[in-house]
């Protein structure tokens, strides 16, 4: 498929097939969602993949049972691949503090960064996702963890110091 043609017919997707996705079909998603420009090259992101019966952990964490009841999008709980780009602070920080980046001031802290770029870069990673399922024949859907994310965190043993941006469902669209 041509790019413009890829970016033309993305859409969110609500509603999925339980369908697993093919490995090598995941893994091309995920290859591309890594090559994403990075601040300093740093690559500070980590992508969280859920599979399968392992997705029951995330909506355990995010979704109580009398809530699902009531979801307006019944068909999201049945995405069969969930991923959650997740920036590593830290890491920006320590990159910034090296010899050719120190002139900058951002080595110091997470507060120096008037744009927090382990949100930016992970951002990208997120969008090339969402672009590369297309391109796979699958569709996604980005939404927010809002006040989940500690939970959902806890859940899946993200360490506290790392922020996801949100979480991408993953699959076959339910026509």
């Amino acid at each position: 498929m041509e790019f413009a043609d890829v970016v033309r017919s993305r859409s969110m997707v609500r509603s999925f097939e339980a369908t697993p996705v093919p490995h090598d079909v995941l893994q091309r998603v995920l290859s591309l969602a890594s090559k994403v420009p990075a601040a300093g090259n740093t690559q500070g992101l980590d992508l969280v993949v859920l599979e399968g019966e392992q997705t029951r952990r995330y909506w355990d964490a995010s979704l109580a049972p009398e809530r699902r009841r009531s979801f307006p999008w019944p068909g999201l709980l049945d995405a069969p691949v969930l991923i959650i780009p997740v920036g590593n602070p830290r890491a920006y920080v320590e990159r910034y503090g090296e010899d050719d980046k120190k002139r900058t001031g951002l080595g110091n802290d997470e507060g120096a960064w008037s744009v927090p770029y382990w949100y930016v870069d992970t951002a990208f990673s997120a969008m090339v996702a969402l672009l590369a399922s297309i391109d796979e024949g699958l569709g996604a859907l980005f939404f927010g963890q809002f006040e989940h994310e500690p939970a959902i965190k806890e859940a899946l043993g993200i360490p506290a110091d790392r922020r996801p941006v949100g979480t991408i469902a993953l699959g076959y669209p339910k026509a």
